[in-house]
């Protein structure tokens, strides 16, 4: 998987993403079914998610990448993992948010990921 791909990748499914989210408020606001803010909440806690996870397997998993971007990208996953465990456990003990519409701000980028892969055209494999 070359770099350029890779970028183009996480892209496309960060503007998937974005829709969905924009479509998804647009839908709760008209029908009153989920809670607008809990609802953007999920959505850009996934995708803070998914960029730093991005960057972190992208500077561990890199043949080029040099024992000490190694290292860093390794400490980012783990400290990423502790701050976005940390933030969802004060997020819902510390405010009073929806967890139905937290989740699905969630799962949006699930559905992005998939719709980003099946519109990214045929894949080759080498075998």
């Amino acid at each position: 998987m070359t770099p350029s791909l890779t970028s183009a990748y996480f892209l496309r499914v960060l503007a998937w993403h974005s829709l969905l989210l924009l479509l998804l408020l647009i839908g709760s606001q008209a029908m009153h079914a989920l809670e607008p803010g809990a609802l953007l909440l999920g959505g850009v806690f996934m995708g803070l998610n998914f960029g730093l996870l991005s960057v972190g397997i992208r500077w561990v998993l890199s043949p080029t990448a040099s024992r000490k971007k190694q290292r860093l990208g390794m400490a980012l996953l783990g400290v990423k993992l502790l701050l976005f465990l940390g933030l969802v456990s004060a997020l819902f003990f510390r405010m009073n948010l929806d967890g139905v519409s937290f989740v699905v701000g969630v799962s949006s980028l699930l559905v992005a990921s998939v719709i980003g892969t099946l519109t990214s055209g045929p894949s080759y494999s080498s075998t």
